[in-house]
């Protein structure tokens, strides 16, 4: 007896089979017109300049200044979630922001690609030499929105309230995924539905709590090189978000595609402690 094999696939190839009737939410158009300063805990000062198509960036130091087309969207009333692309200093970057207006801050994750040669070392050689097994880096920025920053600017702040959370999101009439958030540091998720049918993994997590019920979960894969992050509000049954990597096989094109889902508990693990 043959044991089934599922087909790993780029995520271009997973972009296109998420898109049909896909649950997208729409571009938010009150954002257009509007500028936010944003003070970083770690003394940057970026502003951001939004028009209807595109946000417009600048250091207060001089050193970044650029443009480019945004997505926008939010689930929660006065919290956003800004995703673009950033290109400098001949590299691509993911950026996205949650700004906060309610608390007047913000969470920034800057998310990178890894280059051709960093993925030709296998998952082997990187656990014996203590290396992370994803290739993928994601790194997390907070601040104030419009006010410069002062110590607890930002109730962001990490969490595990979705430790021991089972769900399932329906991205698509075609498309089903089921999480199980095992611990503070993993997730494991499998494919109950679509392109990605019968493959699953565990991989790197990172969770944020934004608002009650409402999180930040990124998640960086190691088979082929990801960045996923989007917002969960588990109090309206919804998420929202992006999925970043490389086209196809090659390293020569980007793939930074929305994520929407219908999302609902399916049960809650608790282990108890002696």
């Amino acid at each position: 007896m043959t044991t089934p094999h599922a087909e790993w696939i780029t995520v271009g190839a997973l972009a296109e089979g998420f898109a049909p009737e896909a649950f997208i939410l729409p571009q938010l158009a009150e954002l257009a017109g509007k500028q936010f300063n944003l003070f970083f805990a770690n003394g940057w000062e970026i502003t951001h300049r939004f028009d209807a198509e595109q946000v417009h960036w600048s250091a207060a130091d001089g050193h970044s200044s650029g443009s480019a087309n945004y997505r926008a969207t939010s689930i929660r009333p006065g919290i956003y979630l800004v995703d673009f692309l950033k290109h400098e200093h001949g590299q691509d970057r993911s950026i996205s922001l949650v700004l906060d207006t309610l608390t007047h801050s913000f969470t920034a994750v800057i998310g990178r690609l890894p280059r051709e040669s960093e993925t030709h070392e296998g998952l082997y050689h990187l656990a014996l030499a203590g290396k992370s097994l994803t290739r993928v880096d994601a790194q997390f920025f907070h601040g104030s929105l419009d006010t410069p920053w002062r110590d607890g600017g930002c109730p962001h702040a990490p969490t595990q309230e979705l430790v021991g959370i089972r769900n399932r999101y329906r991205y698509s009439p075609t498309e089903v995924y089921e999480h199980i958030y095992l611990n503070e540091h993993y997730y494991a998720w499998q494919c109950l539905e679509g392109v990605e049918q019968g493959l699953c993994d565990t991989d790197r997590a990172h969770y944020y709590k934004i608002a009650d019920e409402l999180y930040l979960f990124v998640w960086r894969e190691k088979i082929v090189p990801t960045l996923g992050l989007v917002m969960i509000d588990l109090k309206n049954h919804r998420s929202d978000g992006k999925i970043f990597g490389y086209a196809g096989g090659s390293f020569d094109e980007l793939s930074n595609f929305p994520v929407s889902s219908y999302c609902n508990l399916i049960n809650i693990t608790v282990h108890a402690h002696d």
